[in-house]
């Protein structure tokens, strides 16, 4: 990694506070004065030295960044392509020529000179360099037993593993479907503008690294003292059981899958309602009217699964922008309306409230409000993120106006459901499951199970696990594209009613090349 570019994301300058801490010369502090003010212990100082970049962690994750296309200037618009690229989304009613049309038609998005990669590649190691910055200044020598470094020094951890993990599921194989015995990153556990390249490790030392880096973590905010913070926004222990448990899933640790998970299932335990899980199915309303503020998916204060997301102002909501059908994006206006696909949608359980997310029939027309142009709000699109207004507005152009999460407990539950059942341990992953079940039946009706819920008929226990993480995060984070690699599944549209794009790719193909720029500029770099 020789040469990389790094995004301006606002990281404070460290020499910018040397009056406020009586350091001298002024605004010329040295990296001696600096180790010396985190090695007082003072809190003040500490705060002043760092603070900024800790606090700026978490915000890395919640990425922006100006760019002529919204699908690649953030990384929403990464997940909403990686949505694309996968069975489960039906991207309009006919071919677009548009942002998203070549990822919907599986054009080459893996190549080492695709523009569709490099942006990936950027994102992670923009975040792995951010990370480093920081942990330049605070090794163990100089942490020991303070808590405010301690904390700070886990922030850093968890983005590094958070970023090298993302690389991974982009640039090789899964770990158990022959990734394992491949090539992983280049293991970088310091930053320095020019630095010497390093050829790539293996995955297990990859993975390793990362996991060694999360637990890490994960000790240092024990120490620290900060447990499960009620602050949805900050790097807390969910967070970093959550990428715990992430990575052991995607590496075959079911122990400690199950385990992580059980630590935040401890304390999130609630599930959404029935009340606030997306908009609602209103089909031949003349005038249609869906609130962000009751809508747990846009709104993480109603929302009691949410481990990390961010508020109104400080969300990214390129992601509404794409899946939002009332949107004057894309996702609405531009008809790239976001679909079910029906052979999934045939499936849900009509007691199951997840149902009324999308439209059994065509809405009928409705008016964006800029220019008043009209359109067919079609059969089978999502109401899962579904706004005509923004947050607090009356303003219909507003409906951009919402919050973001990047981690709910719903998720968690799927992944230790699915770590029991891979573990063979069938009973324990439906008893997981019916949890989550349960909570899905619309008010009224008998609670749904495994064993009841009538498109899981004939299913395994793993089968049934697949099945509903596809259905309950549909939509999200490109998380069908992933579990597609993890779970070797194809994509194919063939037998599909719905999809206009009937095209088959293979798992083999959706693991990108390293890119063309870190080929030129790193002489050890090896392609996949």
């Amino acid at each position: 990694m020789k040469r990389i570019y790094i995004y301006t994301l606002g990281i404070v300058a460290l020499f910018s506070c040397s009056k406020q801490l009586d350091v001298t010369p002024p605004n010329n502090i040295t990296e001696e004065q600096i180790q010396e003010l985190l090695s007082s212990g003072d809190e003040k100082k500490i705060q002043l030295v760092l603070g900024g970049m800790a606090n700026n962690m978490p915000k890395m994750i919640n990425f922006g960044a100006l760019g002529s296309e919204s699908r690649y200037a953030s990384n929403q618009g990464f997940d909403a392509m990686r949505n694309l690229e996968g069975n489960d989304i039906v991207f309009g009613t006919r071919n677009l020529v548009m942002f998203g049309g070549d990822e919907y038609n599986l054009r080459d998005f893996i190549s080492d000179a695709s523009d569709k990669n490099f942006p990936y590649w950027s994102y992670g190691w923009n975040m792995v360099n951010t990370a480093n910055k920081m942990l330049n200044y605070i090794g163990d020598d100089i942490v020991n037993t303070n808590k405010k470094l301690q904390e700070f020094k886990a922030r850093g951890l968890i983005l590094r593993a958070f970023a090298y993990n993302y690389l991974m599921e982009n640039y090789q194989d899964a770990y158990l479907q022959g990734g394992k015995s491949k090539l992983g990153l280049s293991l970088y556990d310091r930053f320095a503008p020019v630095q010497e390249s390093k050829a790539r490790s293996s995955s297990e030392e990859t993975y390793a690294f990362i996991k060694n880096d999360i637990k890490e973590a994960i000790r240092l905010l024990k120490e620290a003292g900060v447990g499960f913070t009620a602050d949805k926004t900050d790097f807390d222990l969910g967070v970093a059981y959550f990428i715990l448990a992430k990575v052991s899933l995607w590496t075959g640790d079911w122990t400690t899958t199950v385990s992580a998970c059980n630590e935040i299932l401890a304390k999130y335990p609630n599930l959404m309602t029935e009340a606030v899980y997306g908009g609602k199915n209103k089909a031949g309303a003349t005038t249609p009217e869906f609130r962000p503020e009751q809508n747990g998916f846009l709104n993480i204060d109603i929302n009691p699964e949410v481990i990390l997301g961010f508020p109104v102002g400080e969300a990214v909501t390129v992601h509404n922008w794409w899946m939002n059908c009332f949107a004057e994006g894309n996702g609405g206006l531009g008809e790239g309306f976001a679909r079910i696909d029906e052979r999934l949608y045939s499936r849900i359980d009509n007691h199951d409230f997840r149902i009324n997310s999308f439209l059994k029939n065509d809405f009928g027309e409705y008016t964006y409000p800029t220019n008043g142009v009209k359109r067919i709000i079609p059969s089978y699109a999502n109401l899962k993120f579904a706004a005509t207004h923004g947050m607090g507005s009356e303003d219909k152009k507003n409906v951009g106006r919402v919050s973001c999460y990047y981690m709910r407990s719903s998720e968690v539950l799927l992944m230790k459901a699915e770590a029991l059942a891979q573990d063979q341990k069938g009973g324990d992953a439906k008893d997981a499951l019916n949890v989550l079940l349960k909570a899905r039946t619309i008010a009224g009706q008998t609670v749904l199970t495994c064993d009841t819920y009538s498109g899981m008929q004939g299913m395994d226990p793993l089968d049934m696990v697949k099945f509903q993480t596809r259905l309950e995060l549909w939509g999200e984070g490109g998380r069908e594209f992933y579990n597609n690699k993890r779970w070797n599944i194809p994509v194919n549209r063939a037998s599909s009613a719905n999809h206009v794009d009937k095209s088959s790719y293979a798992v083999s193909k959706m693991t990108l090349q390293i890119p063309l720029d870190e080929m030129q500029y790193n002489n050890k770099a090896d392609q996949n």
